[in-house]
């Protein structure tokens, strides 16, 4: 029984961070707050993977999953950028723009419950990755002006609900016999992630960025190559036209 309950264990785990990183930040603690939901990613991570090791999946699991994932990765990241960066904004606009965020999240998190998606991959950028973007993207608001980060935010909300592909690494298991290091490896986490909390998260801030605009290339590809097609349909079109002298 303890251990089929075990990959709902580190969904808690998730949603804990999740809250712990809104009152940090609403507490002053940014750098606190981002690596909170970045160690929260760990555990959403782990969680399925645990689940798929021990044969203990089930939807009570998969809507828990789901409800901690808008709070650690949704709402958590959203209140961090808003605090850091939107106060100085016009009020409506702050909230609308840190309210849409979460609100993609949660359109997301809907689509993967019940549409199927393509083998080997997510259908939109998932939450957990937009989470992490926008928490760490938030520690650098002294760098950038506000309207990147307006639209930075306005744009990883776009990604979540898009149609684009982004490669799904959840065949990545972890062998049964291995599940008993997987405490230890979130211990070790969270130490490093008390111990340094700004430098770390400004490391992982990086490669997240990079799996992001991955979909934006996608979709940029994608837009050339209708307008080719198009392009060349049109031309295919007027030749048929053009009189044979």
């Amino acid at each position: 029984m303890i251990t089929k309950s075990l990959p709902n264990v580190f969904t808690i785990g998730n949603l804990f961070l999740g809250i712990i990183a809104i009152i940090s930040v609403f507490n002053n603690k940014p750098e606190l707050a981002a690596i909170m939901v970045i160690v929260a990613m760990l555990l959403d991570g782990l969680d399925g993977r645990v689940a798929r090791a021990l044969n203990a999946q089930s939807e009570f699991g998969k809507e828990l999953d789901s409800l901690s994932d808008v709070i650690s990765f949704g709402v958590a990241p959203a209140f961090i950028m808003y605090v850091v960066a939107f106060t100085d904004l016009n009020t409506a606009a702050a909230w609308i723009v840190t309210a849409v965020f979460p609100i993609c999240g949660a359109l997301r998190l809907a689509r993967f419950n019940v549409v199927a998606g393509t083998p080997g991959y997510f259908i939109g950028l998932p939450i957990p990755a937009a989470g992490g973007v926008l928490c760490t993207l938030a520690l650098f608001h002294q760098e950038l002006n506000t309207l990147v980060l307006v639209l930075s935010t306005l744009l990883l909300s776009y990604l979540m609900v898009s149609t684009v592909k982004y490669p799904n690494f959840k065949k990545i298991g972890i062998p049964k016999a291995a599940i008993w290091i997987t405490p230890v490896v979130v211990v070790i986490a969270v130490v490093l992630a008390i111990k340094f909390p700004g430098t770390l998260s400004k490391l992982i801030f990086v490669p997240l960025l990079l799996y992001a605009l991955y979909g934006l290339k996608k979709n940029v590809d994608r837009l050339f190559f209708f307008a080719r097609r198009k392009r060349k349909k049109e031309l295919e079109e007027a030749e048929s036209q053009t009189p044979i002298l």
